[in-house]
């Protein structure tokens, strides 16, 4: 699970290539599949959409989003 520092925004990366993401209180506003080849993803939204992203530094920028990984016990 990923979030934007303000909780807003949780991305969930599926281990099954499968991605949910939610926004506010707009549970899986987004939901697609994406594929990851070294430390750069490739988004394909179920609505046909594409977006890319990249990790560096343990940090997820997904287009004009900058997430952090979620902590286990963090609410």
């Amino acid at each position: 699970m990923w979030v934007t520092s303000d909780g807003d925004i949780h991305q969930e990366l599926r281990a099954d290539g499968r991605y949910d993401e939610a926004r506010g209180k707009r549970p899986s506003a987004y939901t697609g599949r994406y594929t990851v080849t070294g430390n750069r993803l490739q988004y394909v939204d179920d609505s046909g959409s594409t977006a890319t992203g990249e990790v560096r530094d343990g940090v997820l920028y997904h287009e004009h989003l900058v997430l952090h990984r979620k902590e286990e016990h963090q609410s």
